[in-house]
C-alpha cells in the first residue's frame, strides 16, 4: 500500500493566515497539523505528499526534519487559478509514478486524534472505505459531506448537503483497492478540478464502498480553526 497526503492547496479560506504559511503546516500542539498525522501512517507504507510550488521550499524544510522519509510530489502550480484540483492531483501523482497499488489518500487539512489500525484493519483490499466522523449535529453536518449508512456500506453521500439526515460526515481519508484506479482515470476524463468527495458519490452508485467510523477528535483545519482554544501561537 502507498499512502497519499493532498497538500496542494492555496488555503484561502484562512487567509491572512495562510498567505505565508502551507494550511497543513500551521502549527498545533507544537507541531505542524500534518505532522501528526503522517506519525499515524504504520512504517511499511510508503508516504508521498503532494505540493504546489509556491509552499514547495516549506515542505522541504518540513521533510528534512521528520523521522521517516516522505516524498514530495511538486505539482507545475504557482496560484489558485492553476490548480489540479484534489481528483486532478491524485490522479496525477499515480500517472506520474506508475502507481498500481493500493492506496490510502488524506486530505492534509485533516486532524484525527484516533490511530488507524482499526480502520485499515478493516480495510478487505476488495472495496473502498472511507473514514467517517459524527459531528454530533445535522447543521454542522452541511459543511461537508453526509453519509448514509446500511450498516457499513455506503449508500449516499453528498456533498454540503442542505438537509442531510445526521451528523455523519466523511473525513476525506479513504482506502482504495488498485483495481478502482482505472476507474478514477474514466472519471477524471471529464472532471479535473472536483474533490475527492464527489468522486467517492460517483463511486457509490457503480460500485461498493464501505465506512469506518473514527472515534476521539476530528476537525477539518479550515473549517474548525478559528474553534479551536489552544492553538500555538
Amino acid at each position: 500500500m502507498k499512502c497519499l497526503f493532498l497538500a496542494s492547496g492555496f488555503g484561502t479560506r484562512l487567509y491572512p493566515l495562510t498567505q505565508k504559511t502551507a494550511k497543513c503546516l500551521l502549527p498545533y500542539k507544537g507541531k505542524p497539523v500534518i505532522s501528526h498525522i503522517v506519525e499515524k501512517i504504520p512504517d511499511g507504507i510508503d508516504i508521498s505528499v503532494t505540493v504546489n510550488r509556491k509552499f514547495a521550499s516549506q515542505f522541504e524544510d518540513w521533510q528534512n526534519k521528520l523521522d521517516r522519509p516522505v516524498d514530495l510530489w511538486v505539482e507545475p502550480v504557482d496560484n489558485e487559478q492553476q490548480m489540479l484540483g484534489a481528483i486532478g492531483s491524485l490522479n496525477y501523482w499515480i500517472k506520474g509514478n506508475n502507481i498500481d497499488d493500493n492506496l490510502l489518500i488524506i486530505a492534509g487539512d485533516n486532524y484525527f486524534s484516533s490511530d488507524l489500525s482499526g480502520f485499515l484493519s478493516a480495510f478487505d483490499l476488495k472495496d473502498t472505505i472511507i473514514a467517517l466522523y459524527d459531528v454530533g449535529n445535522k447543521e454542522e453536518a452541511r459543511q461537508f459531506g453526509s453519509v448514509r449508512l446500511e450498516g457499513t456500506k455506503v449508500i449516499e453521500l453528498t456533498e454540503k448537503s442542505a438537509n442531510p439526515q445526521s451528523g455523519l460526515v466523511s473525513t476525506a481519508c479513504y482506502a482504495f483497492p488498485s483495481r478502482i484506479i482505472p476507474l478514477l482515470d474514466d472519471y477524471c476524463k471529464n472532471v479535473k478540478r472536483d474533490n475527492l468527495g464527489s468522486f467517492i458519490s460517483h463511486l457509490v452508485k457503480i460500485d461498493s464502498v464501505q465506512g469506518y467510523i473514527l472515534d476521539g477528535l476530528w476537525f477539518d483545519i479550515g473549517s474548525a480553526w478559528q474553534k479551536i482554544s489552544d492553538i500555538d501561537e
